[in-house]
């Protein structure tokens, strides 16, 4: 199979670790998404993205976990299931290993900084996917700071 017939197929199975990084995801997922076997995904995956899909995703869960250390008061513990870590041991030590201080520190250090922190209750009531919030729109449907054509 030629490379630039499987690019798509393996966005695919990218997009899917993208979009639902929090729930459990496993290689074969992955591969089913890509719609090739579980070892041609991860060899062509490495290849073509230069990291293994479940480093891809641990990557990924660690970096919106960074987010939520930065602008939530949730404990790590709270961060940790929020971003589809079942063990707080492992989430701690990847953590770590991709950030170089432990997410205690991490969540400590920016808050030392200042900066508003979000309730915690207020995320779990509107959900994980709430935050970052998006950009809303005016009654007339026109971007927030644009001013209208021909104005």
């Amino acid at each position: 199979m030629r490379m630039s017939v499987i690019v798509p197929q393996l966005r695919r199975a990218r997009d899917l670790a993208d979009r639902h990084y929090a729930e459990p995801l496993d290689l074969e997922a992955l591969a089913r998404a890509a719609n090739v076997s579980k070892y041609h995904f991860g060899r062509l995956f490495a290849e073509t993205y230069g990291e293994t899909p479940m480093r891809y995703l641990t990557r990924r869960r660690v970096e919106r976990a960074q987010d939520l250390l930065r602008s939530v008061n949730l404990t790590v513990t709270e961060v940790c299931t929020l971003v589809g870590f079942s063990s707080l041991g492992s989430f701690s030590s990847r953590f770590h290993e991709l950030v170089g201080e432990s997410p205690r520190q991490y969540r400590d250090r920016w808050a030392a900084c200042g900066g508003p922190y979000i309730p915690g209750c207020f995320l779990f009531m509107r959900g994980i996917d709430f935050w970052p919030p998006e950009p809303s729109r005016s009654a007339e449907g026109e971007q927030p700071g644009r001013s209208p054509v021909g104005a």
